[in-house]
């Protein structure tokens, strides 16, 4: 399914996260209509008639399958980043009094303005 679906798939997703087990075009329609958005029949009925008889978990289940088995190349960046990190770890020990100077000195520094006044 391509991204012109999405906020009918999304539509149908509501309406089942909400009770409707099988929410039909006319419950589609009235979600989407009123979030004032333009609503093209022939996606409904074909978001509809592919989904029709099939479960939304079981459906998010098989995608989670299908993503968990896309290598992301994370693994040998991970464990650079692991080793970055604990080597940046004594360096923020040190700059923490120095930030907390500095934030106290910003603080000070509103000009007598505030968010909320």
């Amino acid at each position: 399914m391509d991204s012109r679906f999405m906020k009918y798939l999304a539509a149908y997703l509501l309406l089942v996260n909400a009770g409707k087990t099988s929410p039909s075009a006319e419950d589609i329609k009235s979600v989407l209509s009123a979030a004032d958005v333009e609503i093209e029949e022939d996606k409904i009925e074909k978001l509809i008639s592919e989904l029709d008889g099939k479960s939304v978990e079981e459906l998010i289940a098989e995608g989670n399958e299908k993503l968990s088995s896309v290598p992301t190349g994370g693994a040998a960046a991970g464990g650079a980043g692991a080793a970055a990190g604990a080597a940046a770890g004594g360096a923020a020990e040190e700059a923490a009094p120095e930030a907390a100077e500095e934030e106290k000195e910003e603080s000070d520094d509103d000009m007598g303005f505030g968010l909320f006044d």
